[in-house]
């Protein structure tokens, strides 16, 4: 029974049947068991509609549902997951007016709930709930049932997109964002009084469960009922003091529990010539939105579903996320397949966006792994290089062409970040973070092969080409798949990234003195100590860590300086919690060279982790690249984007990120630094394209 609950708590739905029935064989004659073990057993329930057996899951979560509302009332957590459950097997037998109903009541009472605390097991059945609602949602789109119901379809869905995306990292960020109280003692009480009262709840139900459960003859119906009473008592008092939390600290109630919105209170924060497009992705479907700025919600409903989706990005992620040697071991960019993926996500629905200068884009797994710059507007074969390798490029109609991109978390982070009030006009320019140090040894090494080597020739080594890596493998080349866990001192080294720090100095005016920290100097502590509150652009060009890139890591995390290099009593890894805990009132922050080791997905996770962290500490914006990054042209990009925005105050972020990207592939090229030829062009998307803006993409020069 334990068995097939953890299974299925790790998707393995089938094998997880298999541990239930043998178990249901055992218990066939004992009606407590079956009462303890299966009647109100969530992932059991949940495995019998994700293996087909959707009249037994209907039969079971209606006597479930039934029994659950007589215990603990209709709007109780445990109550609203069985209707949803009776929801879902509505929906795959076809009674979908029933569905919609189930489906709609038990939502609107799951998302009043705090997530932050939630198990992980209740997260993933609460994404596969809404996911299921979504597919409904877009079954019934534009058909009778919808106008039967008299429901907006659209508007839904697009609500509970937003709720999906935001549940689904709640988990990974629930102990960072309670450890900020810790710097709060008003705000640590509140909390641990509410966490408290949980604990509290959950004990007293299980007590419940385990009374009704037994033979009649043993159950006591008068502290069953004293029992719930108390439950009742323990939710109230954990809704006031939710409450009160949300209204003395509005700030962090939004970060661990942030509420979906409508199409039109999205439609609100646009500005001219601005359109807004979430795409989210389901096992049955993907599911696309536009808003424009003025005007109607056009919506579109593809059979693309994430498995397929899955494979097309993970083909176009083998031309960006090759693992180069040399310049010849770039594939070709499979600009078919990119098309595919627009013509069956956006242009149907062009009329929603395509008069827009300026896109913001919400994405979902996988399509958050492949930036959507790269998405050709019409079906155009490159054809062949006429000379200059990857010319072909610079004919392709890039969405990025058409218009600037910006990234968000989830829509419900655009009204967040726009809210915040304009920085203060007085502050510092910048201060930059980069080539930290991860071992002593490493320090040594990289300065005996700066001593001992002169200029790399690029045309004389088969045209090498240097891509920053995450961390060494065995045999001292870039990350591998087969390389799950490692230390702080296995990490590569990134001596590039001084020089893009200086550029970027440069390029604004900062004073390389007092602004910019490289080496040993890039420390945790001096990042904890400083004041960064009074800085502009605030820049890490270093490795951003998921949960299990080192031993022991358990959250996203930037890597700095090793103690073991700098004396400090710091592990040189300025986590997710402790991003937090910073005060800023940046602009910008730019994570350069972020993880390099994303191509399954973990990178997606890690912005979304130290992105929600860095808006949760100060930031308008952060630029960060989600694939790896080649180092020449990362310096180029970066440090012209900066200078276009200097020459041009008007300019936005998301506008100079286009600027420099455009000019990047039309105008610039890889030349060999040694013999002063010209080896390659920047058209290919992995030069020009790995950066993206996540958050607020306008603002002028450093405003």
């Amino acid at each position: 029974m334990l068995l097939g609950s953890v299974l299925s708590s790790q998707g393995k739905f089938t094998e997880a049947m298999q541990q239930f029935d043998i178990a249901l064989k055992g218990a066939k004659d004992d009606q407590y068991a079956y009462r303890k073990n299966f009647l109100g057993n969530h992932n059991f329930m949940l495995s019998l509609l994700m293996t087909g057996r959707n009249k037994e899951a209907l039969t079971i979560s209606t006597n479930s549902y039934t029994k659950a509302v007589e215990r603990f009332g209709e709007e109780h957590y445990i109550t609203t997951e069985r209707l949803a459950f009776r929801g879902m097997a509505n929906y795959r037998l076809k009674n979908l007016k029933n569905a919609v109903k189930d489906l709609s009541k038990a939502t609107d009472i799951l998302l009043r709930f705090q997530m932050d605390k939630a198990d992980y097991s209740r997260i993933q059945r609460l994404k596969i709930i809404m996911d299921d609602y979504i597919s409904l949602l877009g079954e019934i789109y534009g058909t009778p049932v919808e106008r039967e119901l008299g429901i907006d379809a659209a508007g839904i869905a697009f609500k509970i997109a937003d709720a999906a995306r935001g549940h689904t990292v709640q988990g990974a960020l629930a102990a960072s964002s309670a450890r900020t109280a810790e710097t709060n003692p008003e705000l640590n009480d509140l909390i641990r009084r509410e966490q408290d009262a949980l604990k509290q709840t959950e004990v007293i139900e299980a007590n419940v469960l385990d009374l009704i459960a037994a033979p009649s003859a043993e159950q006591k119906p008068e502290i069953i009922k004293d029992l719930q009473v108390r439950i009742v008592s323990l939710n109230r008092a954990r809704a006031a003091l939710q409450e009160e939390i949300k209204k003395r600290f509005p700030k962090y109630a939004d970060f661990v529990n942030p509420k979906a919105v409508s199409w039109s209170q999205a439609q609100k924060t646009l500005h001219p010539g601005e359109a807004l497009i979430s795409i989210y992705s389901t096992n049955n479907g993907t599911y696309t939105w536009a808003i424009p700025y003025r005007g109607g919600l056009s919506f579109l409903v593809s059979p693309l579903g994430t498995r397929e989706m899955g494979k097309i990005v993970a083909g176009l992620r083998k031309s960006l996320d090759p693992n180069p040697a040399t310049i010849s071991d770039i594939p070709e960019f499979d600009t078919a397949s990119a098309y595919d993926l627009y013509h069956k996500l956006l242009k149907p629905i062009e009329g929603g966006w395509q008069n827009a200068t300026d896109l913001l884009i919400v994405t979902h797994s996988p399509l958050d792994q492949i930036p959507i710059a790269i998405l050709p507007t019409a079906n155009v074969n490159p054809g062949k290089d006429a000379g200059l390798l990857f010319s072909r490029y610079r004919h392709v109609p890039w969405l990025i062409r058409k218009a600037s991109i910006t990234m968000l978390p989830s829509v419900s982070s655009l009204i967040t970040i726009r809210a915040l009030p304009a920085g203060d006009p007085h502050r510092r320019a910048f201060v930059g973070f980069g080539d930290p140090v991860f071992s002593p040894e490493e320090s040594v090494s990289t300065t005996n092969r700066k001593n001992l080597q002169g200029p790399v020739s690029l045309a004389s080594r088969g045209s090498p080409i240097q891509v920053r890596g995450i961390r060494l493998t065995e045999k001292g080349g870039l990350d591998n798949a087969a390389i799950t866990t490692t230390h702080l001192d296995k990490l590569n080294r990134l001596p590039d990234t001084a020089e893009e720090i200086r550029s970027v100095a440069r390029a604004v005016d900062a004073d390389p003195e007092r602004d910019v920290f490289l080496g040993k100097d890039a420390s945790e502590d001096r990042v904890k100590t400083m004041n960064l509150s009074d800085r502009k652009i605030i820049s890490f060009a270093t490795h951003a860590l998921v949960a299990g890139d080192l031993d022991g890591l358990d959250q996203p995390a930037l890597a700095l300086s090793s103690p073991s290099v700098t004396g400090d009593k710091e592990d040189g890894l300025l986590t997710m919690g402790e991003i937090m805990k910073l005060k800023l009132n940046a602009d910008w922050v730019v994570l350069s060279a972020c993880n390099t080791a994303a191509a399954e997905g973990t990178g997606a996770e890690a912005l979304s982790g130290l992105g929600r962290a860095f808006f949760y500490a100060g930031t308008r914006a952060i630029l960060a690249s989600i694939y790896p990054v080649e180092t020449t042209s990362a310096r180029k990009l970066i440090t012209a984007l900066f200078q276009y925005q200097k020459e041009d105050k008007e300019l936005s972020r998301a506008r100079a990120l286009q600027k420099s990207m455009l000019d990047l592939m039309d105008k610039s090229n890889l030349v060999d630094d040694a013999s002063g030829k010209i080896v390659a062009s920047y058209a290919h998307p992995l030069f020009w394209a790995p950066f993206v803006i996540v958050g607020d993409g306008g603002g002028g020069w450093l405003q």
